[in-house]
């Protein structure tokens, strides 16, 4: 059964780092692309990276670039997303997703398996 459980999310102050996990299991290596998303209090997800782990292909939205970087780890099935300079309006939970595609996905629509997320808290 395909799983993805997140990690690493917590407290930080404005401008701060956090090394985000997704530890996945029960799919094949290159068959699936992992997506990062955000939910806020009283806002829809929002798309933040994605990864394809057929190439290794990467897209971030707009407001996350240059400061957010994702990688993986194909030894261990496990992407690692490296948000750096976070700010107080980037509070929310952060889930992982997996679609099976090569392809990078953007649609959260598209995403058939999700963590449970995890908690992020950008505050002072």
């Amino acid at each position: 059964q395909l799983q993805l459980v997140e990690s690493g999310g917590g407290l930080v102050q404005p401008g701060g780092s956090l090394r985000l996990s997704c530890a996945t299991s029960g799919f094949a290596l290159d068959d699936y692309a992992i997506g990062w998303f955000r939910q806020a209090p009283g806002k829809e997800v929002e798309g933040v990276s994605n990864i394809t782990r057929s190439d290794g292909r990467t897209w971030y939205v707009d407001s996350v670039k240059g400061r957010f970087t994702i990688s993986r780890a194909d030894a261990k099935n496990t992407e690692y997303p490296q948000m750096d300079s976070l700010k107080p309006e980037e509070t929310a939970i952060y889930y992982c997703a997996a679609v099976n595609s090569t392809k990078l996905v953007l649609d959260a629509d598209e995403f058939a398996y999700w963590g449970q997320g995890t908690q992020v808290t950008v505050s002072s």
